[in-house]
């Protein structure tokens, strides 16, 4: 048995009421796991160090309906460490318990664990599919899942590190997309003394008026799809992929050039004024236009829920490329042939909604059913836990840096609610805030990667030059699997990448201006 061997081990020791190790063990150096926790190989080709991985779960008990809970964490800690930590953030209603790489859904390679992080994943206080929300039937997972396992859990994971190195981290990092990106803002908003560094991506910022917004999709698909031998709404019939494409192209025609450069990608979002109503039938449906129903389906759609008389309870999605990658049709309409839906938005999203945000919870919820003039508020006392939108970062810009992003494609969060949210983190805490937070906005990017975007970016790196060294992220690098061979820059916002001249498949001719 070697040194580190029986000192991983040892961990195990230090288990007490409240506080149960289920494996301390040397982790030879190999391939990376998959990230469902199942034990497989991720298939990325990563190679992990030697570390001692630690498993187990803070606060265990027995909560609603007799289920079992606690605060469910990976620990890993390679024998050569950096001397830095790092918080792997979860995605959708988790429940899962990934090992912890600290690869934002495997857009950071080399993974932070690859680097020589120290690196922690929770599972939110419950084990589930991370598409059932029935965990919001327990009062304490409900807190646990808001923002107490990231608390616990960090607080644990660093206890952990100083028994097992000797010595506390030098540098403390979160990163995370999706429900890793609420994570990383309420991070800066409930422990802004948690964490030097903060990567959130894509994140689920207005949490509950997500929900909201998903039972909204369901409905509007709903109103004008074709309907089953049952007489139920087969969404996925709502918009065919030829009328997505059709979308797509005309935005490109419309904005791809505003930015100086006809690339496929629209640079300038704000510039962009595409309406769905230029591609309205003069007379029958055909390929080449849509019905004024789905012309004002996808005004509702894009223009977000609101009450009968108007008032927006969410915010505003852009028009973009996004509407033809497959992601927007598994997102809102699905590929189910019946009137039984498999969109997120009808899954995930109402499960979300019967039991995690819908106070009291109602299991029996049917989205048809939901009105949105009587049910939002039914939603406010979730939110006011799991919504990450506090302003104030006064204690955490003091030490802290952070860097928020969101693809500007991506299907599930709007990037005007974003933008709304980062405006007036400047107005409450000044100018001087941008030294310390800067989003930015990624074009054509959905939800945290893919579509025809630069989606291929080290914000890892870019946020250790921030926190370590002072360099400032003024334009950051991003590559492209979708159209290879090309760079660009993602620049903070409010600026935008317009073409200057030069080879236009380089980031350096292009320059972040307003």
């Amino acid at each position: 048995m070697t040194a580190n061997t029986s000192k991983c081990a040892a961990l195990a020791n230090l288990a007490a009421p409240g506080f149960v190790v289920e494996k301390a063990e040397i982790v030879p150096a190999g391939p990376a796991p998959a990230a469902d926790g199942s034990g497989a190989v991720d298939g990325s080709g990563e190679l992990l160090p030697e570390h001692c991985l630690v498993q187990g779960m803070l606060n265990p008990r027995i909560g609603a309906g007799g289920r079992k809970f606690g605060l469910g964490f990976d620990l890993r800690m390679p024998t050569n460490w950096n001397g830095r930590f790092a918080f792997h953030g979860g995605g959708g209603l988790d429940g899962r318990l990934a090992p912890a790489l600290g690869d934002i859904f495997g857009s950071v390679r080399p993974s932070a664990l690859a680097r020589g992080f120290a690196v922690v994943s929770a599972d939110g206080g419950h084990r589930g599919d991370w598409l059932d929300g029935s965990f919001g039937l327990d009062q304490q997972a409900r807190i646990d899942y808001a923002y107490n396992a990231l608390d616990k859990v960090t607080l644990k994971a660093k206890e952990l590190v100083g028994q097992y190195y000797g010595a506390a981290p030098d540098y403390s990092y979160l990163l995370g997309c999706s429900n890793g990106g609420r994570q990383g803002l309420m991070a800066s908003q409930r422990f802004p003394l948690h964490f030097d560094g903060i990567v959130a991506g894509d994140p689920s910022i207005k949490f509950s008026r997500i929900a909201v917004d998903q039972i909204w999709n369901t409905q509007v698909a709903a109103r004008i799809a074709p309907k089953d031998e049952n007489g139920r709404p087969i969404i996925s019939r709502a918009f065919s992929d030829g009328d997505l494409r059709l979308v797509a192209d005309s935005v490109l025609k419309r904005c791809d050039a505003l930015d100086g450069l006809a690339d496929g990608i629209i640079h300038d979002w704000r510039g962009c004024d595409f309406d769905p109503g230029v591609l309205t039938c003069k007379e029958e449906k055909t390929d080449g236009c849509l019905s004024e129903a789905q012309a004002g389906a996808l005004r509702d759609l894009y223009g977000g829920p609101r009450t009968s008389d108007g008032k927006p309870l969410y915010g505003a999605f852009n028009y973009d490329t996004g509407i033809a990658d497959p992601t927007w049709r598994t997102m809102h309409i699905g590929s189910s042939g019946t009137g039984e839906w498999d969109s997120a938005d009808a899954t995930l999203g109402l499960s979300n909604m019967r039991y995690y945000q819908r106070t009291p919870p109602d299991p029996k919820l049917d989205p048809m059913d939901f009105d949105f003039d009587r049910d939002v508020q039914r939603t406010r006392h979730t939110g006011a836990m799991s919504d990450a939108d506090s302003t104030f970062l006064e204690t955490f810009a003091r030490h802290g840096k952070m860097i928020v992003y969101n693809g500007l494609s991506d299907q599930g969060m709007a990037s005007s609610v974003l933008v709304d949210w980062y405006d007036e983190v400047v107005s409450v805490n000044g100018k001087s805030i941008r030294e310390s937070v800067r989003l930015f906005l990624i074009p054509g990017m959905c939800h945290c990667s893919g579509g025809k975007a630069t989606d291929r970016f080290d914000m890892l790196e870019a946020i250790m030059a921030w926190v370590e060294e002072g360099r400032a992220p003024d334009r950051i690098e991003a590559m492209s699997a979708a159209f290879p061979g090309i760079s660009r820059p993602l620049c903070p916002h409010p600026l935008v990448a317009r073409y200057k001249g030069g080879d236009v498949n380089k980031a350096d001719s292009f320059m972040c201006t307003d």
